[in-house]
């Protein structure tokens, strides 16, 4: 294939993935004005669902603008050269492979940051500030920005100056070395993320005694799942948005609770959802998504391994001399619709694990708790109650309220 054949495939391939999901995200928004189905008429009164109207639209035409910008700024890279004037510049403060890619890799990062900060800026400071859900300082904001900058520094260049020095010392069969180290972190992460990543962001503090924990400590002895550690961690300091996660294996396995989880519901509705976390773990689904991770990274390391090498993919982004980061920007893009396709399955798979889990919450406890949570949380984010059945099927990981509510209600 020749380079300019390429490139313009590159091009194809960023413009189509734009309008596919404009499309989807409009189609959507189409049926932001449908009449709530009877079963969730208790969501939204009236005014309240004027108001998640209003929310949804104003997102959808913010995400169109801030969606609109990134292409227009990445066919504008890719149209006057970008990569190869960002490559020019690395390589003038060095010539070891490991140190060029890190160079180059960093300037794109920070520049991409720079240029979409007013959007993240907008975005949480106007139009979450104006529904009452932002709780960010401005102090905050700027922290969290400078703490994930240094982590992706950190982390990704880490892992990225080992995957480039394995292809130096072992060429296409980089992807085996490459494939061990990045399962062996994900293994790790999975494990300890709530002891070494969430504390650099928030605080978490064990759940303390009181009714609540008596029931949720009663509810794990009922179906004999060992948990000591419940924590509370402070997501009012960022959103009046509520969640809980569970995490970890064996002896590090805790559920995480935000304190606007615990604010919002009632205890029962909080152990219900608990519940349905269990059910997760019941069911092996957090070990099923972790070696499905681990398996479509294998896959997409393999498939790299075939193709960076190849000039062509650095040609194609009029970068002269070819190397690994600039076929691995190129073969970026290209897998762009295989990644798509993947996440269909993927997201297939974890609609119907959130049945499962659900379906687990009901038969070790009250169905009608876990309905109530589900409403309350659904109301309280002003979320979307009548969603297009294709955007659920491309972009749902979890299924809609409805969905939800009727699958319950089933089990009564």
């Amino acid at each position: 294939m020749q380079a300019e054949t390429l490139y313009y495939i590159l091009l194809g391939v960023v413009i189509a993935d734009f309008l596919f999901d404009t499309l989807l995200d409009t189609l959507n928004a189409k049926h932001y004005d449908d009449p709530i189905p009877t079963e969730l008429a208790d969501v939204y009164d009236d005014e309240k669902y004027e108001k998640s109207q209003q929310y949804k639209k104003e997102r959808f035409k913010f995400g169109l603008l801030s969606s609109g910008f990134s292409v227009i700024l990445t066919i504008l890279f890719l149209v006057f050269e970008g990569f190869a004037a960002v490559d020019g510049i690395a390589r003038e403060f060095s010539s070891n492979p490991i140190v060029i890619a890190l160079i180059f890799f960093g300037i794109i990062i920070i520049g991409s940051d720079l240029l979409t900060i007013p959007f993240s800026w907008y975005s949480t400071f106007v139009i979450e500030e104006k529904y009452g859900f932002n709780k960010t300082s401005v102090k905050t904001f700027v922290i969290d920005k400078l703490k994930g900058l240094l982590m992706t520094m950190i982390v990704g260049g880490g892992i990225l100056a080992l995957i480039i020095w394995f292809y130096q010392i072992a060429g296409e069969d980089f992807w085996w070395y490459a494939w061990i180290v990045v399962s062996v972190f994900a293994v790790f992460m999975n494990m300890f993320y709530a002891k070494l990543i969430v504390p650099l962001f928030n605080k978490q503090t064990a759940l303390e005694s009181g009714s609540l924990r008596t029931k949720i400590e009663a509810y794990a002895q009922k179906v004999g799942f060992q948990l000591d550690n419940i924590f509370v961690i402070d997501g009012s300091k960022r959103s009046t948005k509520a969640n809980a996660y569970f995490s970890g294996f064996g002896s590090e396995k805790r559920i995480t609770l935000y304190d606007t989880l615990i604010n919002d519901l009632d205890e029962e509705e909080i152990v219900a959802v608990l519940a349905h976390e269990v059910g997760h773990y019941k069911k092996k689904h957090i070990v099923f998504n972790l070696i499905a991770s681990i398996a479509t990274t294998g896959f997409t390391l393999w498939l790299l391994s075939l193709f960076v090498g190849s000039p062509v993919l650095s040609s194609a982004l009029s970068v002269s001399e070819p190397s690994f980061y600039i076929g691995l920007i190129a073969f970026g893009i290209l897998y762009s619709p295989i990644s798509e396709v993947t996440g269909l399955v993927m997201n297939y798979i974890s609609r119907k694990f959130e049945y499962q889990a659900d379906d687990y919450a009901s038969a070790t406890y009250d169905a009608r708790y876990l309905i109530s949570s589900l409403k309350k949380l659904s109301g309280n984010t002003l979320s979307n109650l009548t969603p297009h059945k294709t955007y659920i099927f491309v972009h749902y990981s979890h299924p809609s309220l409805l969905q939800r509510f009727q699958n319950l209600k089933a089990g009564i």
